[in-house]
């Protein structure tokens, strides 16, 4: 972790660099900087702070459809949130990636040494405007380091295709110019890292383009070409794969755990380095019964996965009835990389023992375990050094297969390259060479009632289980044009009545047990959950569908509103005070 003592350094002799307006103007200050290659390296690191960091992504899901959490999000609780709560219009990274574009043209310095520094800073605009676009649709296009005194500071908002149509000079420009094509450490930007990045922003500009029809932006087809040609120069040229050390039994975890990055698949990553305290909180984060959301996955969404043999598992008779170590046998091997069953153990004090999902912890017995290191050591605060991926070669798979399918050019030859070859390290053992003919009537119901394509939906399928919790999944919604699925109950697995100890793995030891009267001989071992129709405080949020037997429900006594004004944030009112030129985005409007 070099790259973090460099950029301590840096931050040492640009320390007015957060506020570039201050930087002082003098040609010796600048000489130290942009005269020199090292300079450049320098200063171009302070970019990363850009990039997500471990915990933005490890938590990304928060809100989603699929995860139940211990309280709805304001965002989407009526009359919870607005332009006064609205926050991200902030502006000074931006600054200091202009400041270095504008100032990197040294003629001491080789034209391609420039043009490769300006290719990274021009990667990390488009990184910062791609997050902008998505929040707030227009935004201001700021390509040049402003004065306190620039008019530009008090103009309006620029249309939404003007700012991706910069979006994509800028990548363009990154894609030809950066000169590094690897990194065997997988924390620095390369020409390959462009262009899947390139991938993500078309696919979803090119889908939200398409979807919002309401809207009447041109280009969709035109994007969604970009992001296939993009996915395709990496899997052509870049030299990745997909990981299979493991086998179909670890080989998916392995990349959410793994200290050092998985380089075959993993393409970027944000490191931890515990010689310099960086770490993560992923285990406190998705352990604790006090810290964070305590996200549980909907029995909805695991519905989804598909069994071992490739069929849904909603094909199956009497599937809704099942207890829970009945619906998780035979299943996609992911579902046991992604949640706590089966043999699933943990290792506590050098103990290791089977562990089944904790109540204390989870609302709907879905578990996630995706980016928990198994010893318990790693649960009381930020101790995790695992790595956390922020780009992988699968989701430039996806890119590509989804691209294709919204094309209407997808062939079985990229369905077995994309789609199949996530399959087949999944374990699936059929459909993995022919896309599939049949709309699976479950899916559609249950999530996408407007696509009767069946290849679009499988993709879409593939995507939710595949990146499940890696930070995509709202604004797949938000493309997608699915809001409304936040809306979705937060139901857990199936409990066939109260009052009835269950072992959850399968191991002899009763786990948990659902009740509506207090048990008068509780069973040591067991966590009993009361799940009566009310309790001292009011309505009990955590409930039996049937009162007495059925799904798990939680919160459901809260309500969670989906309005189109959603699929774009409020301008901050702040922000809007100080330059009321910006406008507000529909629907946000304060009275």
């Amino acid at each position: 972790m070099k790259r973090y003592t460099r950029l301590l350094f840096l931050f040492i002799i640009l320390l007015a660099s957060c506020d570039l307006e201050q930087l002082p103007e003098a040609t010796t200050s600048k000489d130290a900087v942009f005269g020199s290659e090292k300079g450049l390296e320098l200063y171009a690191n302070s970019f990363y702070n850009i990039l997500p960091t471990a915990n933005n992504i490890h938590r990304g899901d928060e809100m989603s459809d699929y995860g139940a959490r211990s309280q709805p999000l304001d965002f989407i609780r009526e009359g919870a949130f607005g332009p006064r709560q609205s926050s991200g219009w902030d502006w000074r990274d931006l600054r200091n990636v202009n400041y270095f574009i504008e100032n990197c043209n040294y003629p001491n310095i080789a034209p391609d040494v420039q043009r490769h520094y300006i290719g990274i800073a021009r990667f990390f605009r488009a990184w910062f405007y791609f997050d902008k676009i998505k929040r707030f649709g227009d935004v201001p296009w700021i390509g040049k380091p402003m004065d306190v005194d620039d008019p530009k500071l008090f103009s309006g908002r620029d249309s939404r295709t003007v700012v991706m149509d910069s979006i994509l000079a800028d990548l363009d420009y990154a894609t030809t110019n950066i000169r590094t094509v690897t990194d065997n450490t997988r924390s620095l930007v390369t020409k390959y890292i462009a262009y899947a990045f390139k991938s993500r922003v078309c696919l979803f500009e090119g889908t939200f383009r398409k979807y919002h029809t309401e809207l009447g932006l041109p280009g969709a087809e035109a994007l969604l070409n970009e992001a296939a040609s993009a996915a395709q120069v990496v899997m052509d040229e870049a030299g990745f794969s997909i990981n299979e050390t493991g086998g179909p039994g670890k080989s998916y975890r392995q990349l959410f755990t793994s200290k050092v990055p998985v380089g075959s698949e993993i393409m970027l990553a944000a490191l931890c380095d515990p010689t310099l305290s960086v770490f993560n909180d992923a285990n406190w984060w998705w352990t604790s019964a006090t810290y964070g959301a305590r996200l549980s996955f909907t029995r909805t969404f695991i519905n989804t996965y598909l069994t071992i043999d490739g069929t849904p598992f909603t094909d199956k008779a009497g599937y809704e009835t099942m207890t829970f170590p009945q619906e998780v046998k035979s299943r996609d091997s992911r579902l046991q990389q992604t949640i706590r069953m089966g043999d699933y153990k943990r290792t506590n004090a050098g103990i290791t023992e089977v562990a089944p999902p904790v109540f204390s912890y989870t609302y709907t017995g879905y578990q996630p375990i995706k980016w928990c290191l198994d010893d318990t050591y790693y649960d009381g605060g930020s101790r995790n050094d695992n790595s956390i991926s922020i780009i992988r070669y699968a989701e430039v798979l996806l890119n590509f297969a989804e691209a294709k399918a919204e094309l209407g050019i997808f062939t079985d030859a990229d369905w077995t390259k994309t789609i199949g070859a996530l399959r087949k390290r999944a374990g699936i053992t059929s459909g993995l060479t022919t896309m599939p003919t049949v709309v699976d009537t479950y899916l559609q119901a249950n999530y996408f009632p407007d696509i009767a394509d069946p290849v679009i939906l499988e993709i879409r399928r593939e995507r939710s289980i595949e990146l499940v919790l890696e930070g995509f999944r709202f604004y797949d919604l938000v493309r997608w044009k699915h809001g409304e699925l936040l809306e979705q109950t937060w139901n857990g697995f199936y409990v066939p009545a109260v009052d009835q100890p269950l072992d959850l793995n399968e191991d002899g030891k009763l786990d948990v047990c659902f009740y509506i009267t207090p048990p008068q001989n509780p069973v040591a071992g067991v966590t009993y959950i009361n799940v009566a129709p009310t309790i001292s405080s009011g309505v009990n949020p955590q409930r039996l569908s049937n009162t007495t037997s059925g799904e798990i429900t939680w919160l459901t006594n809260i309500p969670r509103v989906w309005e189109d004004k959603h699929y774009l944030y409020p301008i901050p009112e702040n922000d809007r005070l100080m330059n009321p030129a910006l406008g507000q985005n529909p629907g946000w409007d304060i009275n």
